[in-house]
């Protein structure tokens, strides 16, 4: 045995500048994407002075060729695919509509195959699974969220008053990664 073969994509990452050696954050960045910072008993809230906007997701798979298959067959639209050595390759995907890639390949991560869990919205849930039913991918039967006394639980079919963020379903990847279909047909103001 020798030593581990190194991660190839990136270089090893220290602690995240703008954070303590023990990973909390110095600084907050609240959901709505508004700036907060803590003044006295009041809370300031400051607009953010750039847009920041999520590029690619790595998905950490073991066979690159069989996971390149798995996503064109959904549709996916093939960016990039580059082999610079036998210990490094890059393949970059788009789904359909979306703004974010994902990447995999090998050299790229050190995450454990089938370790990404990731969502992706739908603004016609029943259409999106027979979409992926017909590529040959076993997705799961349609759910909501329930919650009781404060615990979520699932329960069968889409919510039950149509509302846009509480319809979902899901499928994995040839590695297991996970992907949640998210229902969305009116975005919350501001999103």
């Amino acid at each position: 045995m020798g030593d581990p073969e190194p991660v190839l994509g990136f270089p090893p990452v220290g602690p995240i500048r703008g954070h303590s050696r023990t990973g909390r954050p110095s600084w907050e960045i609240a959901m709505s994407t508004q700036q907060r910072e803590q003044d006295g008993a009041t809370d300031v809230v400051k607009e953010p002075t750039m847009s920041m906007r999520l590029e690619v997701a790595v998905i950490p798979v073991t066979d690159v060729s069989r996971a390149l298959d798995f996503y064109r067959s959904l549709g996916w639209r093939l960016d990039a695919d580059f082999e610079a050595s036998p210990r490094f390759r890059l393949v970059q995907l788009t789904p359909p509509g979306s703004e974010c890639s994902i990447h995999f390949g090998r050299g790229i991560t050190p995450a454990a195959p089938g370790s990404a869990h990731n969502y992706l919205v739908v603004s016609d849930l029943e259409q999106a699974c027979a979409d992926l039913i017909s590529r040959g991918v076993e997705v799961s039967e349609i759910y909501h969220n329930v919650y009781d006394a404060g615990v979520q639980d699932q329960a069968d079919g889409p919510d039950p008053e149509g509302r846009s963020y509480a319809s979902f379903a899901s499928f994995s990847d040839p590695d297991g990664n996970g992907w949640v279909l998210q229902e969305v047909q009116v975005r919350l103001p501001g999103r």
